[in-house]
């Protein structure tokens, strides 16, 4: 269970960090709220009716329940973020933007609701298959507590983050974020993982030492033989009745071997043992190491796929056809094309790639039993025990340990020839450096993209596709009529631009700008067809009636020197300096052509 729960926060955090807030919610308070309680309620209702469902009779059957809920849960919880617009309501949590991490805890905190309420209704059934009584609260509590674990580094990473940019230095900010700034924050991540996540996981879990007697005196000594040193703690996981184990802790200080009491009562010495050789396993062949440098890969890789992302979604002709279909605000529909193929690499990278090795690190520490004991049999025989105890899940798979009955395989082929465990461990090896490799590759070709040259590309279609969006929503309004005629004419496609502004006349017929940049159009378009002096010059001089400012004034100056009426042109370029003093130079230097040269093909731009 530990593992897909894994696998449904980091869904829940990825999707929720990276949703953007609109600048209005799609839906109004009343109805998102209307809408946000009948998400609660549905949920609640499925929860209670899967629960009461006769099927729910076994450990095995409540754990596919539980399973099958929490993904809906977080289909629930991702709706509430893309349909109702939750971040737009929790954006203030942030205070200003200076503590985003405050926001992400709202999020949170929100997939926690949903959690809740199917712990709420799987209660009864907990207490009747586990044989222990719990108030709603205490209920719901412990699982939050047997949970947060899951969430805790990447909140505490996020909190140090925005804490480090609240200091008053630019020179420190900037280096923050730089490549040195990222290892800073990965040192900080691996220091509370190593002293801090242990010792809050042995409080949250509940989890106590071990009782003196001789049978810790016996599991202690079995340690030192094996040069291994850890505090042995009671696991009291489904209230200790799981058969299971673990480790946890890189450093001997703080780590922890943790046993339910169900597998102690349960197993023979030697097959405790076999399963504490197993674990310790773990720590002798570096897996607990290994686990975080490929939690890092995955960063290191998304991280660099997320600078290109959205100018190689902008470059796309989906996202304009998308964003004309679908009438969706184009920031959200940046940030969910983005997110999309990044929630794919993430689970496919977690399910498969973290998959693949952690499942062959728990076959090597399988095989460690044979250096410890010497040989399988004990650590068989406490495989077969759980199997069979277990709901006789001997032949069932599993994506992250592989399935008892393969591990027991695989430990009896190793029993009869041991060349077997040499090949797993050099497959393992082998495999680590395959994936450095690939990384490294993947990052490299990641980083061979010209971002720059991506993002001067796309602006003007992207700008052109908002317009015309705002255009499509407002019919009506002709200053998106006016800005695209303007981007029209900055794009050289003229005929098109002439064509907007006409159409902007007929809803602004008194707006001076358009009638300013529509004379420009005429005075300088590169086609002689659409040139009209006579017109530029009546629109230059409307324009200058309804603002007097120094570009109109030289629109209305060219159109006197195209009509060769020069001292009108020169007088009024006189006029443009004294309105706009800043641009003194361009203005004289369009006095000296007006007095030198003759109108004829020119060429301009948007004033």
């Amino acid at each position: 269970m530990i593992y897909n729960n894994l696998i449904y926060f980091l869904v829940a955090i990825f999707t929720f960090s990276t949703n953007t807030a609109p600048q209005q919610p799609a839906l109004g308070a009343g109805y998102g709220l209307l809408v946000f309680l009948l998400f609660l309620f549905l949920f609640y209702t499925i929860a209670g009716n899967i629960f009461r469902a006769s099927e729910v009779k076994s450990s095995a059957s409540y754990f596919r329940a539980e399973k099958k809920l929490s993904i809906l849960a977080l289909l629930f919880f991702i709706g509430t973020i893309y349909i109702l617009d939750i971040k737009y309501y929790l954006q203030p949590l942030s205070l200003d933007g200076s503590l985003p991490v405050l926001e992400n805890i709202g999020g949170v905190a929100l997939f926690f609701l949903f959690l809740s309420l199917l712990w709420y209704q799987a209660r009864k059934s907990y207490q009747v298959l586990f044989n222990r009584s719990y108030s709603s609260s205490s209920f719901i509590i412990s699982n939050i507590k047997a949970n947060l674990p899951i969430v805790l580094p990447w909140l505490v990473i996020s909190f140090v983050f925005d804490l480090l940019l609240l200091v008053p230095s630019p020179g420190f900010n900037q280096a923050l974020s730089s490549p040195w700034g990222d290892l800073i924050l990965f040192g900080v991540f691996v220091l509370f993982l190593v002293l801090f996540f242990p010792p809050l996981v042995k409080i949250l879990w509940n989890c106590k030492p071990m009782p003196e007697g001789p049978l810790r005196s016996r599991l202690e000594q079995f340690c030192l033989k094996q040069n291994f040193h850890s505090e042995i703690l009671l696991w009291p996981l489904f209230e200790g009745q799981v058969l299971t184990a673990g480790i946890m802790g890189i450093i001997p200080r703080f780590r922890y071997l943790l046993i339910t009491p169900a597998l102690l009562a349960t197993m023979s010495i030697e097959e405790i043992d076999a399963v504490l050789a197993h674990e310790i396993g773990h720590v002798k062949k570096m897996h607990l190491v290994l686990y975080l440098f490929l939690f890092l890969g995955f960063s290191l890789l998304a991280g660099s796929l997320a600078t290109p992302l959205p100018y190689l979604i902008l470059s796309s002709p989906v996202f304009y056809k998308l964003l004309e279909m679908t009438n969706t605000n184009p920031e959200t529909l940046i940030a969910i094309l983005g997110a999309v193929p990044l929630l794919v690499l993430m689970l496919v990278y977690f399910r498969f790639i973290f998959g693949y090795y952690i499942r062959n690190f728990e076959r090597q520490a399988d095989l460690h039993v044979f250096k410890s004991i010497g040989n399988s049999d004990s650590l068989v025989a406490a495989f077969e025990k759980i199997a069979v105890l277990s709901g006789n899940i001997r032949s069932q798979k599993s994506w992250h340990h592989f399935g008892i009955g393969e591990r027991i395989d695989f430990l009896l082929k190793c029993e009869k020839d041991r060349k077997h465990i040499r090949n797993h461990d050099r497959k393992v090896y082998a495999s680590l450096v395959a994936y450095f490799f690939i990384l490294v590759f993947a990052i490299g070709l990641v980083r061979q993209i010209d971002t720059e040259a991506l993002a001067q590309s796309v602006d003007m279609r992207y700008m052109e596709a908002v317009l015309q969006q705002k255009l499509r929503q407002e019919p009506n309004k002709g200053m998106w009529l006016r800005l695209i005629g303007d981007l029209m004419q900055e794009k050289k496609m003229e005929q098109k631009a002439l064509q907007y502004y006409e159409k902007a006349l007929e809803f602004e017929p008194l707006n001076a700008d358009l009638h300013n940049n529509l004379a420009w159009l005429l005075l300088t378009a590169q086609d002689p067809s659409l040139r009209d002096k006579e017109r530029a010059l009546t629109l230059a001089r409307s324009a200058v009636t309804l603002k007097e400012a120094g570009h109109i004034l030289d629109t209305l100056a060219t159109a006197y020197w195209a009509n060769n009426l020069r001292e009108e042109a020169i007088l009024t370029e006189m006029k443009a300096i004294q309105s706009d003093p800043k641009n003194r130079k361009f203005y004289k230097k369009q006095i000296v052509k007006f007095a030198e040269e003759v109108w004829g093909k020119q060429t301009g731009q948007i004033e």
